[in-house]
């Protein structure tokens, strides 16, 4: 398990609160590390490195699409996008290199991913990355 991973493991699944989750490399376009099972195609990175950039605006009016579903939007700044559907929500968070990607499902409180995606985006903004 390399870093990446134990930062997903330790900071976001342990809180019983995240389902999945993954770290985009903006850079390259591609996951560096994702949670047990939780594969993220090609088109759902670019989809959220895009939305951060060129269609937040889009995204506040249109929701989003993440692996075949539909999310709504909650909220949707330069840092962070919150949606959410039926069987749950989808938590993003940008950092300088990274986008972290949370989901979690209906029983889950989602101000408890929330947090734990917005504390780990801190802690990689703080260290520069």
């Amino acid at each position: 398990m390399n870093e990446l991973q134990a930062f997903l493991n330790d900071s976001l699944l342990r809180t019983k609160h995240v389902e999945n989750a993954a770290i985009i490399d903006r850079k390259e376009r591609k996951v560096c590390a994702s949670t047990f099972g939780f594969n993220v195609p090609p088109e759902n990175v670019l989809n959220l490195i895009h939305a951060f950039h060129k269609k937040l605006l889009k995204v506040r009016r249109e929701g989003l699409y993440f692996k075949e579903q539909y999310y709504k939007c909650v909220r949707a700044d330069e840092h962070s996008l919150y949606l959410r559907n039926a069987d749950g929500g989808l938590i993003a968070a940008k950092t300088k290199t990274f986008i972290l990607v949370a989901t979690y499902r209906v029983g889950m409180y989602p101000s408890v991913c929330v947090e734990a995606v917005e504390k780990l985006a801190d802690y990689f903004r703080e260290k520069g990355s």
